[in-house]
């Protein structure tokens, strides 16, 4: 039996076998990342209101490889960040976002490698859900690293900008056991479609990507690979269609 089989089946949920007694979330990482002391960029507001229906986003969605040299604006860069993961109200300990998260335990982080963005400097940011805002990690292009770290498609160094996804995998599994591998890929799935739809609702252009080498991506990002792990990427760039944003 290859890993993958093998990690389906002692994962599974067996009527009268489900694990029982979860561990104490006082075992549980903080619930969210912070980097004390780097720089914070605001980002502005995300609309409420007007645009396309869901239904016609849902016919517009298409994974867009190629991108226009134009520049993604802080308005697109808010959007897509609030449409992906960002905060929708507060219920009791929880911060519900847009995409769901089993457990409302919310594993995932969310960093953004910068090369085209009107007003937002060039480098590498993660995101900060509770202010809506990024925290700069590193300044600079970082588009070649991250292309030649995700099999060296180009179009990741042709992205005006390029979405990271982490977990956290400790905020799961202090719940969840091992059956909490099985939720984070989930939850990073809701996220990257959240964001692609939002992305065919700006006029631009996104594909998800899953093809990447793991430990070359943490490396970037300063993460161990261990406690907090890189899952899934995205890039996105301006059509180069002509369609109006």
């Amino acid at each position: 039996m290859g890993i993958g089989r093998e990690f389906q089946e002692v994962t599974k949920y067996v009527r009268g076998k489900i694990p029982a007694g979860y561990y104490s979330t006082k075992e549980a990482p903080a619930p969210f990342k912070a980097y004390p002391g780097a720089r914070t960029v605001p980002l502005p507001p995300p609309p409420s209101t007007g645009g396309m229906t869901l239904w016609e986003v849902l016919s517009k969605r298409r994974s867009g490889r190629t991108y226009a040299d134009s520049p993604l604006s802080a308005q697109d860069l808010s959007c897509l960040l609030w449409a992906a993961c960002g905060a929708t109200r507060q219920n009791g300990d929880y911060l519900l976002r847009t995409a769901p998260s089993a457990g409302a335990l919310y594993p995932i982080e969310t960093y953004v490698g910068i090369r085209k963005v009107v007003g937002v400097s060039e480098g590498l940011y993660h995101y900060a859900v509770r202010d809506h805002a990024l925290a700069l990690l590193r300044e600079g292009d970082f588009s070649d690293e991250l292309a030649g770290a995700a099999l060296d498609q180009t179009m990741v160094g042709d992205a005006g900008v390029v979405f990271l996804w982490t977990a956290v995998f400790g905020r799961s599994t202090v719940k969840y056991l091992e059956r909490a591998y099985r939720y984070v890929y989930l939850d990073a799935g809701h996220i990257a479609e959240n964001l692609l739809l939002a992305a065919a609702a700006r006029g631009l252009s996104a594909c998800p990507i899953a093809a990447l080498y793991d430990d070359e991506v943490n490396a970037i990002l300063g993460i161990d690979g261990d406690e907090e792990s890189i899952l899934y990427m995205a890039s996105v760039g301006a059509a180069t269609d002509g369609a109006q944003r």
